[in-house]
Order: C-alpha cells, then structure tokens, then sequence
C-alpha cells in the first residue's frame, strides 16, 4: 500500500498474487510506522533498496484546488466553462482510457480512522492494469461514473495527485510496466504522502507541483500559523510572524483556503500548463 514504503521491513509483494482484504488489514497495521520508514530512507544503501522497490517509476502531480486558483493574476475563478481548470486534466484521462476503476475504500484513510473525510472514498485506478485489481476492493466505471466520482472527491474538499505510483503497482499486484495510473484524492490528515517531509531528497522529488503554479503570501499575513497545521508536507514555515512558503511546496491551495486574512494566492502563470501536465504524466505511464 502506500504506507508500504515498509517493505523495508516486511517480505515483498508477489505480483502474480492478488492481494485480499485480509493483506490489506496486514498493511494498515504498519502504517502508523510510515514515517520512521521514510526516515531510514536517507541513509544511502537503504535509500536505493527502497527507491528501486517502491519509487523508482513514480512521477506523481498534485492538482490544486479549483476554488483557489487565479489565472494570470486576475481574480479567483468561479468556474465559467471556456477556462480551463486543472479538473481537466483528470477528465483527459478518464476519457482517454478504456478501462477505469474505482476503489471502495481510501486505504490511508481506513488505516488511519479518518473521522474528517468519507473512508470510502479511494483512488481511481485507469488503464489496462486496473482490470487485474481484485474485484473486492471496488468496481469498474464508465466515463460519467468515474467523472461523477472526482467531482464528488472534490466537493469533499480532497485533492487529487495523478501519475504513477509503483506503491500501487506494488501493492495491488499488478505489475510494473507503467500500465496503471493512480488519481488520489488526498486529504491532508491521513494522506500517506505526508511521509514527504521525512524522505531522502531523491525520493521526495518524484511528487512534483503542476507546472506552472506559483503560491505567494501577501502582507496581509499575519503569522497565524493555520497554514502551518494544513500543509501536509511541511512546506510553510513563520519567521518574524510572517508565513514563508518553501520550495518543497506542491501548490495543493489548501492553505489559501483556510487562511483566515486571505493572505495566500495560488496563480496559474503558465497558460500551456494543461498540455504540460499532461505530457509530463504520459511520459511515465500509458492508460491505453
């Protein structure tokens, strides 16, 4: 699973196996270690054992929230349908692919007993790989159910990262030839990629902010430190009580929503960034 960067610590995952329910409470008892194995990750035999069993593929992209984004500097959107939204590129590949898959279950979520967000709402897997997902931990979609899905996991206020993600190859059994790609929809208490903070630097770059992203803080902050509670992966820090974002930062726009002075923008400065996340994304996994 995601918090399976433990398999520094546990036998590796058979492929030709389907993994059962039953392996998948076996995974959620580890995940309140996720962070000490992200740690051992910076020491550099161990860091190349787990980067070649669990990321050496991944190239994640995380979608900021659509209710926070500016385009080009000009006032936030509310959504009129010739501006194109970081949405689109979920609903790109939904409807590129021919095979699609919805989890019945967020295994970060389940492991972690979320009580802010619905347990039941998981990944969506695309791609032919999907279909060797066991059949008991969701269904396969058509193009509307998969859309009605995303759109739901955002009104829930979660974020999506898309891309590959060999944790999930990993971890569903499905392989390793970049035939599967993940859509999270992450919330910030539970998200297995809080880890983020506690990974080598090598590792830790494989989850990248969508290109074209700037998130500034205005003199409007008053150094509050809400921001610094939300971001989940430690990318805010307050130095003579005014919030400075640092380069760790994934434009997830979590802190623009919740900041109580509306002192956080997040711009959308780059007007091709809709074909640039989307090559970035087909470079490493095909869905066909």
């Amino acid at each position: 699973m995601k918090s399976i960067l433990l398999l520094s610590i546990t036998p590796s995952v058979n492929p030709a196996m389907i993994p059962t329910r039953r392996f998948v409470s076996f995974l959620e008892k580890l995940f309140p270690y996720r962070f000490l194995a992200a740690k051992v990750t910076r020491v550099p035999l161990i860091r190349e054992i787990i980067n070649t069993m669990l990321f050496k593929q991944t190239n994640l992209t995380v979608l900021p929230k659509e209710s926070v984004v500016e385009i080009n500097l000009q006032k936030s959107i509310k959504k009129p349908d010739n501006i194109v939204l970081p949405s689109q590129v979920v609903e790109y590949f939904i409807r590129k692919t021919h095979y699609r898959f919805i989890m019945n279950f967020c295994i970060c979520r389940e492991a972690n007993h979320c009580k802010n967000h619905p347990i039941e709402f998981g990944c969506l897997f695309l791609g032919d790989a999907a279909r060797g997902i066991n059949p008991e931990f969701g269904r396969q979609a058509t193009i509307d159910e998969a859309l009605t899905y995303v759109q739901k996991c955002r009104a829930e206020g979660l974020i999506h990262l898309i891309g590959r993600d060999k944790i999930d190859e990993t971890w569903l059994g499905v392989g390793s030839n970049g035939k599967l790609m993940t859509i999270c929809n992450c919330c910030s208490c539970c998200c297995l990629w809080k880890i983020l903070t506690d990974l080598d630097p090598q590792i830790r770059s494989k989850v990248k902010r969508m290109p074209g992203v700037e998130v500034t803080v205005t003199e409007r902050c008053i150094g509050c430190g809400t921001c610094t509670e939300l971001c989940f992966v430690g990318a805010i820090q307050i130095q003579q009580g005014h919030a400075i974002i640092g380069d760790d930062c994934k434009g997830c726009g979590r802190c623009v929503d919740h900041c109580p002075q509306h002192a956080i923008h997040l711009t959308i400065t780059d007007e091709q960034f809709l074909e640039k996340t989307i090559n970035r994304i087909e470079s490493s996994v095909d869905v066909l």
